[in-house]
């Protein structure tokens, strides 16, 4: 059975539509660490996060009446805090052109070093990337998005997406190497 026939969600829902501040407050406390998780992927900081978490809880209040009950409610919120983000970084860099950095020389990562990492520190080092590589990646390789679709969304061509991607996996390769190397040096001392 769906989630969104489940009682509980679906009375919070009709609470919502019906402009119920305690309706609001617990879809938000239901959400807010599933909804955190998505914003995360695409900002600097949980501060930053945050914002676009609230501005998108702001958005799904405001287009409740626009949800198509018949589908994931989970889904659709994750889909409006992705174009809140999106809308963040079009605003905050409307002006900027995307970076074009030489690609780095290939770099060993000593897969054992993933495997340990907690989910934190992987989302550390994406928030490490600059913006256009964070966007990409993140629509990309955990959102699941095509290089067309990713090229639409930020107004960039397809194959600037691609080489965002590759330049994101590149540095996150250089950043995983360090970590790796840090790692041995410790052990070894």
């Amino acid at each position: 059975m769906p989630e969104y026939n489940s009682a509980v969600l679906q009375e919070l829902l009709d609470g919502c539509l019906k402009k119920n501040r305690r309706s609001q407050e617990l879809l938000y406390k239901q959400f807010y660490g599933y909804a955190m998780s998505i914003c995360l992927r695409y900002t600097r900081s949980r501060e930053e996060a945050k914002e676009i978490l609230n501005d998108g809880f702001l958005k799904i209040f405001t287009k409740l009446d626009s949800f198509d009950q018949s589908r994931s409610f989970k889904n659709w919120l994750s889909r409006i805090m992705i174009n809140t983000a999106l809308d963040h970084y079009r605003h905050e860099i409307r002006h900027d052109v995307l970076d074009d950095v030489e690609a780095a020389d290939q770099v060993f990562v000593d897969e054992t070093v993933i495997n340990k990492m907690a989910h934190e520190e992987i989302i550390s080092l994406i928030q490490d990337l600059t913006p256009a590589y964070r966007l990409v990646f993140s629509l990309a390789v955990i959102d699941g998005y095509t290089h067309e679709e990713i090229a639409e969304q930020l107004n960039i061509s397809v194959g600037a997406s691609k080489s965002n991607l590759s330049r994101a996996r590149e540095k996150l390769r250089i950043m995983l190497s360090k970590i790796n190397i840090d790692n041995y040096e410790r052990v070894s001392r």
